[in-house]
């Protein structure tokens, strides 16, 4: 059995198991909204902090590593916006949601708990999910402005809105804190990091377990969305084209995902000299699946919003399939 398949189990177990209390209504039906607040703001900062102040500065600008991982983002990114283009013309907010549901993978809240169970004893994993985060944040943030400036939205230069949402950003705070620590050799309390520690231990979980309610939450829209727009019988031949139209689509998306983006990693980071270790886990990292938070995007502003839910929740099911199959042929 493939050594991925454990962590990979426990990660989607967490998730299962928020699906499941979602369903029960055990809980209050906003329990995910608090739990993503409390990680996005306080946990995930917190272990980003201490991870990145506690690693020397040599570790954390690997720029082989950082200049693959981000060319590969950027040439799926790419691919992904033309192909759209093509299809949907005009439309750059369909354009970008869509690129943004091929590169925008979950490196932060199952990234990093699957390469810190998958590499226990490697200070990398922590840096490595670290940096893949950070530059995911700046690929939302860039989406986030032209989805804002083509519905009229944002009226600033797309240069100064992207500026402001990254440095409002409590991730590239913390990280931001963390390296400056780094480079300046700045030593933590040992209580203050343990403290941190213990909070930004809990990020995974809470995050794990949001993300399960929340892919509850956008199948009960979905399926409410396909019932109230049933067609009748004049219009079967348009509905069973949207399907097939529909079905293409979360394959393209999934295949740019969780096959591409991964392969396109791979031979950067080789050509960057990347090996090893870190070369397995930015490959991983980058066939991670779409991350939860690109749906709340989509269902802020209306933009694709099904098709984000249905393409987070397929590819978390193929990356059970596809995440060992990879970790494999690395390994060998």
């Amino acid at each position: 059995m493939s050594p991925i398949l454990t962590p990979l189990f426990a990660v989607l177990g967490i998730m299962l198991l928020g699906s499941l209390i979602q369903k029960s209504r055990i809980l209050p039906p906003d329990t995910d909204q608090v739990l993503n607040q409390y990680v996005y703001y306080i946990a995930f900062p917190a272990i980003m902090l201490i991870a990145l102040a506690e690693t020397p500065i040599e570790g954390i600008l690997q720029w082989g590593f950082i200049a693959g991982y981000s060319l590969a983002m950027v040439l799926t990114y790419l691919l992904v916006i033309l192909v759209s283009y093509i299809t949907n013309k005009g439309r750059t907010d369909i354009a970008s949601l869509r690129a943004l549901n091929t590169t925008f993978g979950n490196c932060a809240f199952i990234g990093m708990p699957l390469l810190t169970i998958l590499f226990p004893d490697n200070a990398n994993a922590l840096t490595a999910a670290a940096i893949a985060t950070l530059l995911s944040v700046i690929i939302f943030a860039l989406v986030l402005v032209t989805i804002e400036l083509y519905q009229g939205q944002k009226q600033a230069s797309p240069l100064v809105v992207i500026f402001q949402s990254l440095v409002q950003n409590p991730i590239v705070i913390g990280s931001s804190i963390g390296m400056a620590m780094s480079a300046l050799n700045i030593h933590v309390n040992e209580s203050l990091s343990i403290m941190l520690r213990q909070i930004g231990m809990t990020s995974s979980p809470c995050a794990l377990f949001a993300i399960g309610m929340v892919l509850v939450k956008a199948s009960a829209e979905q399926e409410l969305s396909l019932t109230s727009a049933r067609p009748g019988a004049a219009l079967q031949v348009t509905a069973k084209q949207g399907r097939l139209q529909h079905i293409a689509e979360l394959s393209w998306i999934n295949v740019c995902k969780l096959l591409i983006q991964p392969g396109l990693a791979y031979v950067l980071l080789m050509a960057f000299g990347v090996e090893g270790d870190l070369l397995i886990m930015g490959v991983l990292l980058a066939a991670l699946p779409t991350a939860a938070s690109v749906f709340l995007l989509a269902q802020r502003y209306r933009v694709k919003a099904s098709i984000s839910a249905q393409a987070i929740m397929l590819g978390t099911v193929l990356s059970i399939v596809t995440l060992p199959s990879i970790d494999y042929l690395l390994r060998s």
